[in-house]
């Protein structure tokens, strides 16, 4: 099974290449008490788990854990990144160019998957039944259907799945929820989220539909969509519009050369019904030119939480900054909980996943903060979204979840052979 990196370029696979042992103090083996973990997938955000979660916490002295191997179809991705992990790890870790062999190695307790989205389901659920722990970039698959092949994987298997959904971790995220329980704003009863921008730049297989799965309202989206639960609660039905205004990337974007049409939708508008009877506003757009949009509010019945700005309270004429509401949670927090949430005062929401992931599988606790189940009802909202696009009427997301509504993502499970 050749894995492909998040480059441009990797859209085909590679024939199986053996692992490269060249250069370097190679990985001879882990204590009993560490962890072995390969990277699977060596592109641009494997780098940000290598750079603000794995190597801050080593620097910090947690070294329950050894990268023990890079994985990825492009060679020079993978050396490259085992290089820079021996710099400050010590041990160089082997490199792979295929899955299958990496798992016939035996030389892995757990994975980290950070590949293209029509991957998610084919690498991860040959690690899990291989018996390895997974920690999986989000969204959890291409397809909800796809999706339930990997829970049901890791269920068989009694191993961690955890979903890598970073920015709910952030202090500031955990002061706004805070504030919100604390009912500083009252009952939450109105969401307004409105990110217009304009991108012209290529993205690589993001921009190709049927590797990306979706535009910015999955990519970005599952995030949002994952906050506004952390914060509101869960989303029960979504009525949605897309459309696609300007499908022109450039590879040269500052010279408007090398043009490649995207296949995505670049404008989204949904509108989203609350459990708690709440109701909100999701608007993404991408090709929007010149005036840019950055609005995500949550109105209660006494006041309002801006993402950005901080908590406006009616009948103060002065915001409370989101510094200071972040410094008002954290003095709220004992010892425990502080550790608890910013193991060894990392602040990173991607350290804090890597950490909760390593000692979830050390510990044999399957129960993570976003397990498999948490990032499948993220993604069950996005695709709401793009299932009432797709029908043009309201769905629940109930029924999304349920696979009762896959009109929008049936040529995905048909192209990638999901049943």
């Amino acid at each position: 099974m050749a894995i492909s990196g998040s480059s441009e370029g990797n859209f085909r696979r590679w024939e199986r290449g053996a692992p490269n042992f060249a250069g370097g103090k190679e990985e001879e083996g882990v204590a009993d008490s560490e962890l072995a973990i390969a990277l699977v997938g060596c592109g641009g955000m494997m780098g940000a788990h290598v750079r603000q979660g794995f190597q801050p916490l080593w620097e910090k002295g947690f070294r329950s854990f050894r990268i023990v191997a890079c994985v990825d179809v492009n060679g020079k991705a993978a050396e490259a990144m085992a290089n820079q992990i021996a710099e400050w790890q010590g041990t160089r870790p082997a490199v792979f160019r295929d899955v299958d062999a990496l798992l016939a190695s035996g030389s892995v307790d757990a994975v980290d998957i950070v590949v293209p989205h029509h991957e998610h389901h084919t690498v991860a659920v040959a690690c899990l039944e291989a018996g390895k722990h997974v920690l999986l970039e989000k969204p959890l698959a291409i397809t909800l259907r796809a999706g339930r092949r990997i829970l049901e994987a890791a269920r068989r298997n009694k191993v961690v799945l955890s979903i890598a959904e970073n920015y709910r971790r952030y202090p500031d995220q955990r002061a706004i929820r805070w504030a919100i329980r604390q009912g500083r704003i009252g009952q939450p009863q109105r969401v307004y989220w409105l990110d217009v921008f304009e991108r012209r730049w290529y993205w690589g297989w993001r921009d190709h539909v049927e590797f990306s799965g979706g535009g910015w309202t999955l990519d970005g989206g599952v995030h949002f969509a994952d906050l506004m639960r952390y914060h509101v609660g869960e989303i029960t039905e979504v009525a949605a519009d897309m459309a696609t205004f300007n499908p022109q990337r450039f590879r040269k974007v500052n010279e408007h050369e090398e043009p490649v049409t995207a296949t995505i939708e670049d404008t989204t508008h949904a509108l989203l019904r609350f459990q708690n009877a709440a109701i909100g506003v999701w608007v993404e757009a991408i090709t929007a030119p010149a005036k840019t949009i950055g609005t995500r509010v949550i109105y209660g019945t006494e006041g309002a939480i801006d993402l950005e700005a901080g908590l406006f309270l009616r009948g103060r004429n002065e915001p409370i900054r989101r510094e200071q509401l972040r410094d008002e949670f954290l003095a709220s927090l004992t010892d425990d909980e502080r550790e608890r949430l910013f193991p060894f005062g990392l602040m990173d929401g991607i350290a804090q996943e890597i950490h909760e992931f390593v000692v979830a599988c050390q510990q044999g606790n399957l129960k993570v903060e976003v397990d498999g189940e948490e990032g499948y009802r993220s993604q069950a909202v996005c695709m709401a979204v793009y299932e009432s696009a797709t029908l043009h009427r309201p769905v629940k997301v109930a029924q999304v979840m349920a696979l009762k509504v896959e009109a929008y993502q049936c040529p995905f499970n048909e192209r990638w052979q999901i049943r």
